[in-house]
């Protein structure tokens, strides 16, 4: 794995990053595939049932980037152990992120359940019937499945510590082939609606998180649970990891919390753009989806370069990845938008709503070649080395202060409407860039490593 450039050892090739990458592009690619077939095939069933299933999935997105962050902070430490040649302590690492990651995804779940009718009717408002009545159907099956979903997360993030990405590939492969199955089966073949699009995301996560948990011990990977199993928490490696996983958590839970205020102000929109916003959302995955691969991977290349105290390392990948990732969002837009008239006919929606979707497809599109790689890949740089609390700060300053009211006064007060909001969303990434580019020129994020 190690190579020699310029009597300098680097930690990955070339070859490595490819090996990295690629596999993580795959998954996320099905991961949103599964996204675009689930609404796809709900959108058979009507509008308020695609706009039901979309509202829920805000806030199971909140979750995940949640548990995402957990995720985040155990592979920084196992990946910083590793980087130290520590491989006892990045086991450890190991165990003690799947025992939280567990624990925490139980505890939520119950929460979700005892105050479900809280969280539909506080946070959505006031929403026509039939919507709400597919939402709160969604939420009931498919809040079963977040301790699994969440355990997952964590299993392909130590995975992706090791520089082996291949084995959350082929189990996100099996996982989207039981979901997209599923719901053809359900809802063409049973009409079960929004139940048809619940049930199978529910046993997908099921089998994915048990397939990774059996795979994590194996006792020949570099990172492996222990067998037995311990159960007893190590305050010092929870710590470490609940260093950077809970500033990362509130950031990303903070970031999807605005983002479901916004949506609040969308479904004043109405149902045209409730249904457009949705869609528009899913696109907007495909278009930034390599760059969200390569984001992962950068964690655990500089956590790696971080460990072995290497920051001039960690600044060479952080710029090789950058502009890969600039390269692939361009690629994967010209080909979306070249694409979008027939996208959108697969969804039936009304002319009102394809409208909507159109504009929101392409500014996003274009603004995510240009700006998104120093707005959200560039900080994984800094969180891989601990700096996670400015990252946490100044997402979360930008977010509410220039997303949230740049969203009403566009939108709302000007009368732009969805169109208004998205507009907004791209003030945000304009500022949350300028910050990090800053940081990063500095030195201040490389006095933070364990």
């Amino acid at each position: 794995m190690l190579q020699t450039k310029e009597s300098k050892k680097y930690f990955f090739s070339n070859g490595d990053l490819k090996r990295l990458i690629i596999p993580i592009i795959i998954e996320q690619f099905l991961a949103i595939l599964v996204g675009l077939s689930d609404s796809i095939m709900v959108a058979s069933v009507g509008e308020y049932a695609v706009s039901g299933v979309s509202l829920v999935d805000n806030i199971f997105i909140l979750l995940i980037y949640l548990f995402s962050a957990l995720a985040t902070g155990g592979a920084v430490v196992a990946g910083q152990y590793l980087g130290q040649d520590k491989r006892e302590k990045a086991c450890q690492a190991t165990n003690q992120l799947v025992l939280l990651t567990a624990f925490s995804a139980i505890v939520i779940t119950g929460g979700i359940y005892f105050a479900r009718n809280l969280i539909l009717q506080n946070v959505f408002g006031k929403i026509e019937s039939n919507v709400m009545e597919s939402a709160k159907t969604y939420l009931m099956i498919v809040s079963a499945s977040i301790p699994f979903i969440a355990i997952y997360n964590a299993g392909a993030a130590i995975f992706r510590s090791m520089g082996n990405s291949k084995v959350p590939m082929f189990l996100s492969l099996i996982m989207n082939a039981i979901n997209v199955g599923g719901n053809a089966i359900l809802i063409f073949g049973f009409g079960m609606g929004v139940k048809g699009a619940a049930i199978p995301t529910l046993v997908s996560r099921i089998f994915a998180a048990v397939g990774i948990i059996l795979l994590l011990r194996g006792q020949e990977h570099t990172l492996h649970l222990s067998r037995p199993f311990s159960f007893r928490p190590d305050k010092a490696i929870l710590k470490k990891i609940a260093f950077i996983g809970i500033p990362n958590g509130m950031e990303n839970s903070m970031f999807q919390l605005g983002k479901i205020l916004v949506l609040s102000m969308v479904t004043g929109f109405g149902t045209a753009a409730i249904a457009a916003n949705a869609v528009g959302n899913i696109i907007a995955m495909f278009q930034i989806m390599p760059g969200m691969a390569a984001s992962m991977a950068l964690v655990t290349v500089c956590s790696r370069c971080v460990g072995a105290g290497d920051y001039d390392m960690a600044r060479y990948y952080t710029r090789k990845i950058l502009k890969l990732i600039h390269v692939l969002i361009f690629i994967f837009n010209f080909i979306i938008l070249l694409a979008l008239p027939g996208i959108l006919a697969l969804y039936q929606l009304s002319p009102e709503a394809t409208r909507l979707a159109t504009e929101i497809s392409w500014l996003h599109g274009i603004c995510a070649i240009i700006i998104w790689p120093e707005a959200f890949s560039l900080p994984n740089t800094l969180r891989a080395a601990n700096d996670v609390r400015f990252c946490m700060v100044w997402s979360i300053f930008s977010m509410w202060f220039f997303r949230i009211v740049f969203s009403y006064i566009l939108g709302v007060y000007f009368e732009m409407g969805l169109f208004g909001v998205w507009v907004a969303m791209i003030i945000d990434w304009c500022v949350r860039a300028l910050f990090f580019i800053v940081r990063y020129h500095g030195t201040k994020w490389q006095l933070h490593r364990i």
